[in-house]
């Protein structure tokens, strides 16, 4: 079986977040570009943040706090800005000759109480098989004790790394790493992550900026599944398996 990697792509990397769902194109063909260039033969699930296709709407919504009947709307509202955002990555992917196709949480997940509990992934494994990229996205789902929450790419990148048996995790952003004190930390884990000064992202995010990210993969790394955080021009590398200059997300 070929190696399988999960790279996860930033909301900030792929949008401008300070104005609404603006899409980042050229940044779209780079990344196609890299990805086409050094991730022939392995099994790839990319996932991608919602930046500020998404984030404004389930902010102004308030889904956060859930939805009750007759309230609905910022379902729909936020769902169909972060499928748009999907859209617009799988054929950016598709332009480039990779066999992309889309994956929308709001129809095959479900959460309690703000968190992920299940994810269909049956049909991620046979798309893998036929060599295919699943692209999915963070989204709104319906949520057992709520109504409905927000599920972020980095809940997904936690869940599906397990139930897909994934080998290697990066996260491409717009930083080069975590900065602690505006350098970068080479190695983040459970003992050394209290220690860290990391504030959250300047832009509207309803969901827990860099700490979060951390959270969700230091919840990873005690599964057993390490990842990397790098910046978005060093894709190549780190899907080469070569240094990327970032930070490690490692056990104990």
């Amino acid at each position: 079986m070929s190696e399988r990697i999960i790279l996860k792509l930033g909301g900030s990397v792929i949008t401008d977040k300070k104005t609404d769902c603006a899409i980042n194109f050229d940044q779209l063909s780079f990344v196609s570009s890299e990805i086409k260039r050094t991730a022939a033969g392995k099994g790839l699930v990319i996932i991608h943040g919602a930046g500020s296709c998404g984030h404004p709407e389930a902010k102004r919504y308030h889904l956060d706090n859930g939805a009750v009947a007759g309230k609905t709307d910022g379902i729909y509202v936020t769902h169909h800005a972060v499928s748009g955002l999907n859209d617009a990555v799988v054929e950016a992917f598709r332009k480039k000759g990779i066999p992309a196709a889309g994956i929308h949480p709001l129809h095959t997940a479900v959460a309690e109480n703000g968190r992920l509990i299940g994810f269909e992934y049956r049909h991620l494994e046979k798309m893998l098989m036929l060599g295919m990229v699943p692209v999915i996205h963070g989204d709104v789902v319906m949520d057992l004790s709520r109504g409905a929450c927000i599920v972020s790419g980095d809940q997904l990148v936690r869940y599906l790394a397990v139930a897909l048996k994934i080998n290697r995790v990066g996260l491409a952003t717009d930083v080069p790493g975590v900065l602690d004190g505006g350098h970068v930390v080479p190695e983040i884990s459970q003992k050394t992550a209290p220690s860290l000064q990391i504030g959250n992202s300047m832009h509207t995010d309803v969901t827990g900026g860099m700490r979060g990210k951390i959270d969700e993969l230091l919840g990873l790394a005690d599964a057993g599944i390490g990842s990397d955080i790098f910046h978005v021009l060093r894709i190549g590398d780190f899907l080469s398996g070569s240094d990327h200059g970032g930070t490690k997300v490692r056990g104990g």
